[in-house]
């Protein structure tokens, strides 16, 4: 059987209906909280600047992740909240690099920041990031620093 394509969801906080910001904090939470079980303020704010994407399949979320303008969670623009509900299915590297377009066409980044789980570091590796801290615990999780730079990246072609 034919895995059906994920279809790209991308709105600022104000375009978000009801409906689909309850359906995102619903997998943000069951994911960064029950899943990891980490208790942890999810609402810190920085939601309402953001570009919000999410990858769907059959109007199940399978993927989401948050873009912030420099100056929110971190001192240059970001990229967090990145989840995936189906594994091994390549909808974590799409919603990425869906990301890292999101940061570079509405942000104008040439410099992308992530608080990566350490365990993912070659995950992020393989989308451009670069390791650029020593590990550091985040609500008790073992995270890394890692950065994107387009100049970097562009021997990569992603998409730019």
């Amino acid at each position: 059987m034919k895995q059906l394509e994920p279809i790209l969801h991308k709105k600022t906080f104000q375009e978000l209906t009801t409906d689909e910001l309850y359906a995102l904090l619903r997998v943000r939470s069951e994911v960064f909280v029950v899943e990891q079980n980490c208790v942890y303020q999810d609402l810190d704010g920085d939601d309402q600047k953001s570009i919000h994407l999410w990858l769907t399949v059959a109007d199940k979320i399978v993927a989401l992740a948050r873009v912030c303008p420099a100056g929110t969670h971190m001192k240059e623009i970001s990229i967090g909240r990145v989840i995936t509900t189906e594994r091994g299915k390549g909808y974590g590297k799409q919603i990425m690099l869906h990301a890292i377009e999101a940061a570079v066409n509405h942000f104008g980044a040439t410099l992308i920041d992530i608080e990566a789980q350490e365990y993912a570091k070659g995950f992020y590796e393989n989308v451009g990031f670069e390791q650029s801290s020593n590990t550091f615990m985040l609500d008790g999780i073992p995270h890394i620093k890692m950065t994107w730079t387009k100049d970097l990246a562009l021997d990569q072609l992603f998409f730019l």
